[in-house]
């Protein structure tokens, strides 16, 4: 089994992109590569569904707050949805819960009226 599982699709004007397993220092740089490239396609918004993730540390959260300013540098928007309770600590302890978008699913991001192309 792989450290992480990581899948891309289009959704409504979004670039939904689902992870599951454990976002740390050893698949950080792979996340933070499909997250640029996602970015650099002239996809300006994103939704990370966070529903699998069981783990995520520094690195994980370093990459996501990466991406969080690239989105907002282009004037694009970037939303997590769907953490477990254990990712939405982590979250909260870091402050991170109050720059972060969130979301309780990616229905509710893509199906709320949002980017449509």
């Amino acid at each position: 089994m792989k450290l992480l599982d990581i899948d891309v699709a289009e959704r409504a004007g979004w670039t939904v992109i689902v992870v599951s397993g454990q976002l740390d220092v050893a698949t950080a740089p792979e996340m933070r590569q499909v997250l640029k490239e996602a970015q650099y396609d002239d996809r300006q918004h994103l939704v990370v569904d966070l529903t699998g993730l069981e783990f995520l540390d520094s690195f994980g959260l370093g990459v996501l707050v990466g991406a969080l300013r690239r989105a907002r540098m282009r004037g694009g928007r970037f939303v997590l949805a769907g953490p477990n309770a254990r990712i939405r600590e982590i979250l909260e302890v870091t402050e991170l819960d109050r720059i972060f978008q969130l979301a309780a699913d990616v229905a509710t991001v893509v199906d709320g009226g949002a980017p449509q192309g």
